[in-house]
């Protein structure tokens, strides 16, 4: 065999053995999602954020100011029938936000509700991330519906969250797949 050959003959062989670790490269690649165990998503839990406990009256939400904080809260509230959230935080400005914890746009993907990563807020089905400090001040969009000074009084201690409100909005939250 000729010298040349047997450089074409090697260098065909490197291919192929480069070839042959890409493609197991990108079988356990694709193969990851299926072996390693993948995050819980049942209804009511929360991989960085814990529920909260606010109270009814009637079926308005009350949730008190001393227990928000920067760490966004997750108030459960299902007198709609419905399982749903409501996120309070307190903004940099010291003033308490709060919104339905579901995406304006992606809500009826069934994911796409938030999680807290630093001081935003993550939608959970397209990545969107949210300043916690434009809840209540962006509107529209991939962002959380926000829960209006007219849906909501407020006194010294407590926000309370009319359950008209949430019942009015309770359809954002059907197709969830928490």
């Amino acid at each position: 065999m000729s010298k040349s050959n047997s450089n074409n003959s090697k260098s065909k062989q490197g291919l192929n053995i480069y070839i042959a670790i890409a493609a197991i490269l990108i079988i356990l690649f694709a193969g990851y999602k299926f072996v390693v165990p993948q995050e819980n998503t049942e209804k009511n839990t929360q991989t960085n954020s814990s529920l909260a406990q606010g109270t009814l009256e009637g079926k308005d939400l009350k949730i008190k100011k001393a227990d928000i904080t920067e760490k966004a809260s997750f108030y459960p509230y299902e007198e709609t029938g419905t399982y749903m959230e409501i996120i309070a935080v307190k903004a940099k400005d010291g003033s308490i936000r709060t919104a339905l914890n579901t995406c304006q746009v992606c809500y009826d993907s069934g994911k796409g509700y938030y999680e807290q990563v630093g001081d935003t807020l993550v939608c959970q089905n397209c990545g969107n991330v949210f300043g916690v400090d434009d809840i209540e001040v962006v509107k529209g969009g991939c962002n959380p519906v926000p829960i209006m000074q007219e849906n909501k009084s407020e006194d010294g201690d407590s926000i309370t969250i009319s359950g008209d409100f949430l019942a009015e909005n309770k359809a954002y939250f059907e197709r969830w797949k928490k």
